[in-house]
C-alpha cells in the first residue's frame, strides 16, 4: 500500500507517527503536524477528521515543513492512500453545467492554466476514465487541492469544492 510518517515538527523533529495504512483520526496520535516523510504511494492527507476538509496530495519525498505542501495550517486530522493511480494513460472529461451539461473538454495532459488551455474558468462536473487526477483552485497548481479518482462526479461538492472554479490540473503520475 504505502508509508507515510508525520513530524510535529520542522525538519523531521519531536513526535513522531508511521502509518501504513488509511486513518480517519489521526488526532491520537499527534497534535500537530508540520514535516512528513512519504516513503511509498502516494496519500492524501486531510486537515479534518474522517477525511474533510482540505486535502492535500502527497508524493513519495520529504516535506520539511507544512508549506511544501501548500497547508494552510499545522492540522492533519486523517489520512487515506491514493489507490488504483497505476495508469498507462489519463483521461478526464470536463463539464461546464452540472450533471454533464453544457461545454465538454476532453484531457490527457496536465493543464498549467485551465482558462489559457480551454478558456474555461469553472468546471462543475467531470468524468474520470482513466489515471487519478488532482484540481488546483489557482493556475500553476497552485491553491487547494482536491483528489479526483476514477468515477463519475456530477457537480463539484462531489469532489470536496465549495465551487466550482478550477485554476489548473494535473496527472498523479509518482507513486
Amino acid at each position: 500500500m504505502g508509508k507515510i510518517t508525520f513530524f510535529e515538527e520542522k525538519k523531521f523533529q519531536g513526535r513522531c507517527y508511521n502509518c501504513s495504512s488509511d486513518c480517519a483520526d489521526l488526532h491520537t496520535h499527534f497534535s500537530r503536524c508540520n514535516s512528513i516523510r512519504v516513503e511509498s504511494g502516494v496519500w492524501v492527507i486531510y486537515e479534518r477528521p474522517s477525511y474533510k476538509g482540505f486535502q492535500y496530495i502527497l508524493s513519495p519525498g520529504e516535506y520539511a515543513d507544512n508549506q511544501q505542501w501548500m497547508a494552510f495550517s499545522d492540522s492533519v486530522k486523517s489520512c487515506r492512500a491514493v489507490k488504483n493511480i497505476y495508469s498507462s494513460s489519463w483521461k478526464l472529461r470536463l463539464y461546464e453545467r452540472p450533471d454533464f451539461g453544457g461545454q465538454v473538454v476532453d484531457c490527457s495532459d496536465d493543464v498549467p492554466s485551465a482558462y489559457d488551455a480551454y478558456k474555461m474558468r469553472e468546471a462543475y462536473s467531470c468524468v474520470v476514465t482513466d489515471g487519478a487526477w488532482v484540481f488546483y483552485d489557482l493556475p500553476n497548481y497552485r491553491g487547494h487541492q482536491y483528489l479526483l479518482e476514477r468515477g463519475e462526479y456530477r457537480q463539484h461538492s462531489d469532489w470536496g469544492a465549495s465551487s466550482p472554479g478550477i485554476g489548473s490540473f494535473r496527472r498523479i503520475t509518482e507513486f
